[in-house]
């Protein structure tokens, strides 16, 4: 880990940023990646001397092509690709409009198997090591008003296990991460009322800390990861583990207690 070299997609901000934080602090060499030039400067700075930036477009192959290509010439090699970046929004679907159903696949799917070719062909290849990080979401027995981002996750949950299986031989390692609800400056834009539900809809009680997040991601990044290679492995509070009446018996459902209250102590 400690000289690990790594490309966080969707690092500028919220878990991207996390992860990248957390790999940086465990003397990893990060370069974060995304549309919004700014955003990834002021991320970069934020997170210290061991993260650099590029803004790409992981959408378009050569894009995606880029980001690994620079992390090349900073670096000399590549250890660990993170795809962080996606993206969602609330809606019935029922109301789903093909434009939007194609934004979200574009991103989410498109872009995550463009990311992993890309680091393959380029870098992980020849190199005969590394480790693919593919995010998707959780619960997986549905969400409501969300059938475009369970159906993209689905997808880049079966390509990971397809590129695990193909990729082994070559020692590299492809695990995808599906994380519940977790307490993101994006979603406390929303109104009070609504993360609080969201907090009160996990067993645990509480929404997933950006740390978590990043404590998993750093996991990952060791020679553990490739043990773990063509997993889906389930960061979510035993949300996914649940499909019974809620609140289950005995459980307190009070909605109003903000998550930090329910965190454990760091």
């Amino acid at each position: 880990m400690a000289t690990s070299r790594v490309i966080v997609t969707g690092g500028g901000t919220n878990l991207g940023k996390a992860a990248a934080a957390e790999l940086a602090r465990c003397g990893a060499s990060v370069v974060i990646a995304g549309r919004r030039a700014e955003v990834l400067e002021e991320a970069a700075a934020e997170v210290g001397e061991r993260c650099s930036f590029i803004a790409g477009d992981i959408r378009e192959r050569a894009g995606a092509e880029e980001i690994v290509k620079t992390a090349l010439e900073r670096f000399g090699r590549l250890d660990l690709v993170l795809n962080n970046a996606g993206g969602q929004y609330m809606v019935p679907a029922e109301s789903l409009a093909t434009k939007g159903w194609r934004a979200v696949q574009r991103l989410n799917v498109d872009g995550t198997l463009k990311m992993c070719k890309a680091a393959y062909d380029l870098a992980m290849r020849d190199a005969r090591a590394g480790t693919i990080i593919n995010v998707t979401v959780s619960p997986h027995h549905g969400m409501p008003a969300m059938a475009h981002t369970g159906a993209a996750r689905a997808a880049v949950e079966a390509i990971t296990r397809e590129l695990a299986a193909t990729y082994g031989a070559r020692g590299i390692a492809v695990v995808a991460v599906a994380l519940g609800r977790f307490d993101t400056e994006s979603l406390r834009k929303y109104p009070a009322e609504l993360w609080k539900t969201a907090a009160a809809s996990v067993p645990t009680q509480r929404l997933g800390s950006l740390e978590e997040y990043g404590w998993l991601i750093a996991l990952l990044a060791t020679p553990l990861g490739a043990s773990l290679s063509g997993s889906v492995v389930t960061l979510d509070g035993a949300l996914d583990n649940w499909t019974g009446p809620w609140p289950p018996t005995g459980l307190i459902r009070d909605g109003e207690v903000p998550t930090e209250a329910r965190r454990p102590a760091a």
